[in-house]
């Protein structure tokens, strides 16, 4: 048996945040604004995961209105997720990241961002996959306000 779930998160930038995707700090006078330390890209894969084991969300699991949270390391939540995943039986088949930012540029990040990820998912760096794009100055990335990440998860019955 499989499961696909999506996932979506957007965060705007603001001036002093730590600049973090897939846990990787990437050089940055800014970064994404949050309650944690706002990585859209794992918010995203979370969400994703989350949603193929209809878990809800991040938002039922971590509550921006609980301290705990506040400036919570995401690859530490996501390593939570995935051992709701593994509970439930579930492993990731793949998983596929899409970061939309019009800045900071991110391709020479994505190995290390595909690295943590399978590190913490438990898979082959072959199945798990980040990519940036921008759109091309439009919105409020294109302009540089923000920032957002779509996921997508299949999970596969151990």
């Amino acid at each position: 048996m499989i499961r696909i779930g999506h996932g979506y998160d957007v965060h705007r930038y603001k001036e002093g945040r730590p600049c973090i995707f897939c846990g990787v700090r990437i050089p940055a006078d800014f970064g994404p604004d949050g309650h944690s330390d706002a990585d859209v890209a794992v918010h995203a894969l979370m969400d994703a995961i989350l949603g193929a084991l209809a878990l809800g969300d991040i938002g039922r699991h971590f509550p921006d209105s609980d301290p705990r949270y506040k400036g919570a390391d995401s690859m530490a939540l996501l390593a939570h997720v995935v051992g709701l995943m593994e509970g439930k039986g579930y492993r990731i088949g793949n998983a596929d990241v899409t970061i939309i930012a019009q800045k900071p540029r991110l391709a020479s990040y994505i190995p290390d961002m595909v690295r943590n990820l399978a590190e913490v998912l438990k898979a082959p760096a072959d199945c798990v996959n980040v990519k940036a794009t921008t759109e091309e100055k439009m919105g409020f990335t294109g302009s540089g306000e923000g920032v957002a990440a779509h996921a997508v998860a299949l999970l596969m019955k151990n």
